[in-house]
């Protein structure tokens, strides 16, 4: 498979014109993989043809060749030779394998994008050798459905242009950003991260505490999901702190109130400040092994 540098520009599905991303390359086609092929679609930064995909499970493969009509490889090593752009979507413990393999083959001219939880830019350049453009990138599986939240750090040898590339490709599932000091990605795997869990959590409360106060199981779930979702719109849309916005709803002596002083009786706030930090700690120990 030749070298493709830069795809031809390409439309959006608004009819937009949007000059094209590079070819890029993904080794591991799992469930990050394809969100991202299909933000890049959708949003009309790629064709088809200007990605393409390895992995060991052929399966995965057949299926985003049949639904997507992108590329796919027989080799990680044809993906490197095929793609300026090359994103690591293996898991941590996989990732070892993979780039010993790839040692030599990625040089400077190639940007690699790693989406492995916990595993250090320095690691990847030098298992890969020399000068290699490296990111690090800490996706959340909101991106499956568009809405993901992704922070970048760069390496060692990776340029402003290519951070500016890595934000454009994960804000095709969602918001992405980045960040100066690689060492914060532990507290954003422990906050952004893990935080969608967090909110599963708070929903399983919210529903039975509907269902214990005399809702249908059905009827407590609706309101619960809306509710979240009008909440989390708020926060965005509005510019206002949480502060305020819980103050707007908390009337003196009302049943807000009630319920937050429930809340705060029972230690709710420093619970959630507990588990960022927890999951930020355990971020830290899995980048040290």
């Amino acid at each position: 498979m030749a070298r493709a540098r830069m795809a031809a520009q390409t439309k959006s599905p608004t009819g937009a014109r949007k000059k094209a991303l590079p070819t890029i390359g993904f080794i591991g086609a799992g469930n990050m993989a394809s969100a991202l092929m299909r933000g890049l679609l959708g949003a009309g930064l790629a064709e088809p043809s200007a990605l393409v995909a390895s992995d060991v499970d052929k399966s995965k493969l057949a299926t985003l060749k049949r639904q997507l009509k992108v590329q796919v490889a027989t080799s990680n090593q044809e993906v490197v030779e095929s793609a300026p752009v090359l994103i690591l979507a293996v898991k941590p413990q996989d990732l070892d394998v993979v780039l010993r393999e790839l040692h030599g083959s990625v040089g400077p001219k190639h940007l690699v994008i790693s989406i492995a939880a916990g595993v250090p830019t320095a690691k990847i350049e030098h298992l890969l050798g020399g000068e290699v453009h490296v990111l690090r990138a800490m996706p959340n599986t909101p991106a499956l459905i568009g809405k993901g939240m992704t922070v970048i750090a760069r390496g060692r040898f990776a340029t402003p242009a290519d951070v500016k590339l890595g934000v454009q490709i994960f804000s095709a599932v969602g918001d992405a950003c980045d960040v100066q000091d690689e060492r914060m990605l532990d507290a954003v795997t422990g906050l952004s991260g893990s935080g969608p869990a967090y909110v599963y959590l708070f929903a399983e409360g919210l529903i039975a505490g509907g269902v214990a106060a005399g809702l249908t199981a059905a009827l407590a779930a609706r309101l619960t999901f809306q509710t979240i979702a009008g909440a989390a719109a708020m926060l965005q849309e509005t510019g206002q702190p949480p502060e305020a916005l819980r103050a707007q709803v908390a009337s003196p002596g009302g049943t807000t109130v009630a319920g937050l002083s429930e809340l705060h009786r029972r230690g709710f706030k420093d619970a959630l400040v507990s588990a960022v930090v927890a999951a930020t700690r355990r971020s830290q120990e899995l980048g040290r092994k």
